[in-house]
């Protein structure tokens, strides 16, 4: 996980003064995982939710084994958040997760949604024309009427793990990720660029 993102999810959560007990979607040992921020050591109990098996000895984390399509080894309403970041694409029935997100989340609970995304089109959206670099690719677009670059947006390469299906709008964050809850924020961040959404509870 990149320093920018965990920043990210590490101000949100403070932000936020949680308590209680915490979910991670997705989650993976150590520094990568959103489990390991300074501001969540304080919760009475974390616990990660992976397809894949971790071993690790983190204290105070419990790692589960199992699908977020069907989290039913967890109640209603149980956690003050749910964290979920670099997941989603990698789910291909991610609306299956988002659905199990919004019933484990405790009313008043904080859910915080980071998925690689896209942006507006042309090539100011990733050439900021800073360097010579910059400025030679926008005069060669504008030269050869580069429908490519005219036509298209950066996004995140494919990356496998196990498997690669989606990229997200700021829209679907916000309308679909987060539908039904108050007081919704969503951050862009990086280039190519990375959504983050949250949102409480009600």
């Amino acid at each position: 996980m990149s320093p920018e993102i965990k920043a990210v999810f590490e101000s949100i959560c403070a932000t936020a003064d949680l308590n209680g007990q915490v979910l991670e979607v997705g989650a993976v040992p150590g520094h990568d995982g959103l489990l390991s921020l300074p501001c969540l050591s304080h919760l009475d109990a974390r616990f990660g939710i992976n397809q894949l098996s971790f071993t690790d000895n983190s204290t105070g984390i419990s790692w589960i084994t199992g699908n977020a399509n069907h989290m039913d080894c967890f109640p209603d309403d149980h956690f003050s958040a749910v964290l979920c970041n670099s997941t989603l694409e990698h789910d291909s029935c991610f609306w299956l997760t988002i659905r199990e997100i919004h019933r484990v989340t405790a009313s008043g609970g904080l859910i915080v949604i980071g998925v690689p995304s896209y942006v507006g089109m042309g090539p100011k959206r990733f050439i900021n024309g800073s360097s010579w670099f910059d400025f030679i690719l926008l005069m060669l677009a504008r030269l050869f009427r580069a429908h490519v670059l005219e036509s298209g947006t950066p996004t995140l390469g494919e990356h496998f793990f196990p498997k690669d299906y989606y990229r997200f709008s700021e829209q679907a964050v916000r309308e679909v990720f987060l539908a039904g809850l108050r007081d919704i924020q969503t951050l862009t961040v990086m280039v190519p660029p990375r959504i983050i959404g949250w949102g409480w509870k009600p």
